[in-house]
C-alpha cells in the first residue's frame, strides 16, 4: 500500500534531521521508501517568531495486513515513535518542533480513528502549501479520497492564496547520499 508522509522541522539541524528521518523510515521493517520530494523552506504556521521550516514528503510502500484502520494506527504509532527518537518534545499546537511526521494519505482509504487520533487523508493537507508543494513533486495527478481535486489543482489553488514566497525549493533529494543536495546552512 502506498502512503505519503509529510516531514517537517524548524528546530536544530533541520536538513540533517529530516534526512536521518528518511533513513529511519527506510530501515523500518515492512516499509520501503519509494520516493522523496525536494526539500522546501517554508513560512511557519502558528505562534509568531518561529524559525523557518524545512518540509518534504516521502512516498512509502507498506506491507499492511489486516483492516486498514489497524494498519494505519500501527503506522502512525511508528511515526510518533520516530519523532520521539529524534527528540521531539511536547509543546502547544503549531509550536516549533524538532521533527514532525504526518500521515497524509494512506492508500485509497478515508479513515477516522479515535485511538490513536488519526484522520486520513490529513484534514489540513489540501489547505497547506508547505504540504502540497512537496506532495505535488511526487504525485501531482493523485486524487486523494474525499478530495474534489487533484494534488496539482489543490497546489495551484493554494499558491494563488499564499503566494510564491510561502514555499521555495532549497534542495534535491540524493538517494545515494541520503541527503538533500544544495540544502544546508551555506546553501540557503
Amino acid at each position: 500500500m502506498r502512503a505519503y508522509i509529510g516531514l517537517g522541522a524548524n528546530l536544530g539541524e533541520r536538513e540533517g534531521t529530516l534526512a536521518a528521518a528518511v533513513a529511519a523510515l527506510a530501515a523500518t521493517p515492512g516499509l520501503r521508501v519509494a520516493g522523496v520530494s525536494p526539500l522546501y523552506a517554508t513560512r511557519p504556521v502558528g505562534p509568531p517568531g518561529q524559525p523557518e521550516y524545512r518540509n518534504a514528503v516521502a512516498a512509502v510502500d507498506l506491507r499492511a495486513g489486516g483492516p486498514p484502520e489497524t494498519a494505519a494506527a500501527d503506522f502512525l504509532r511508528t511515526l510518533k515513535d520516530l519523532e520521539r527518537r529524534f527528540g521531539r518534545k511536547p509543546r502547544q499546537r503549531w509550536a516549533p518542533r524538532e521533527l514532525d511526521l504526518d500521515l497524509l494519505i494512506f492508500g485509497r482509504h478515508s479513515l477516522s480513528i479515535e485511538e490513536p487520533r488519526l484522520v486520513v487523508p490529513h484534514p489540513l493537507a489540501r489547505e497547506r502549501l508547505f504540504v502540497l508543494a512537496p506532495l505535488r513533486d511526487l504525485a501531482a495527478r493523485l486524487h486523494p479520497p474525499g478530495w474534489h481535486e487533484t494534488v496539482e489543482s489543490a497546489y495551484q489553488r493554494r499558491l494563488s492564496v499564499e503566494g510564491r514566497d510561502a514555499v521555495r525549493a532549497v534542495g534535491e533529494w540524493d538517494g545515494e547520499g541520503r541527503r538533500w543536495r544544495g540544502a544546508g546552512p551555506g546553501a540557503l
